[in-house]
């Protein structure tokens, strides 16, 4: 039995870019490989936000009701859904004057039993070494 672990860093901010919300497309679509595995093998992933990064997780966005187009946000929720690592830095919430109460932490509304982390970054860091494939954003 064989685990892949795939790490996804969005260091970018949410603005004239959709490499944010492509590094979570990726972690959640990592999870429906399990067709093409071998029994017992896993695919998993973690996704972190550093830097600018982290202000694509502030909560009550409204790109569907401005812009047409499924948020960051719900892109998150889907990612806790699936029990996905979510990761925010401290220090750079912290950094921009941001606080827990000012990110999406979870995604009651979709049963999900998994909450987004705020963690240091040594935390951040020691996830980046335990992973097979690392990918920036």
């Amino acid at each position: 039995m064989a685990t892949t672990k795939l790490g996804f860093v969005v260091q970018r901010p949410p603005y004239k870019s959709e490499n944010p919300k492509l590094a979570l497309t990726h972690a959640i679509s990592s999870q429906s490989v399990e067709i093409y595995l071998e029994d017992g093998d896993l695919v998993t992933a973690d996704i972190a936000f550093v830097g600018d990064g982290v202000l694509n997780c502030k909560k009550d966005q409204k790109a569907m009701e401005h812009y047409g187009l499924s948020s960051t946000e719900s892109h998150i929720k889907m990612s806790l859904l699936l029990d996905l690592n979510v990761l925010v830095c401290k220090e750079d919430l912290e950094r921009f004057g941001m606080t827990e109460n000012d990110i999406v932490i979870d995604a009651e509304e979709f049963g999900a039993d998994v909450e987004v982390k705020v963690v240091p970054y040594d935390e951040i860091a020691k996830m980046m070494e335990e992973m097979n494939h690392l990918l920036f954003f």
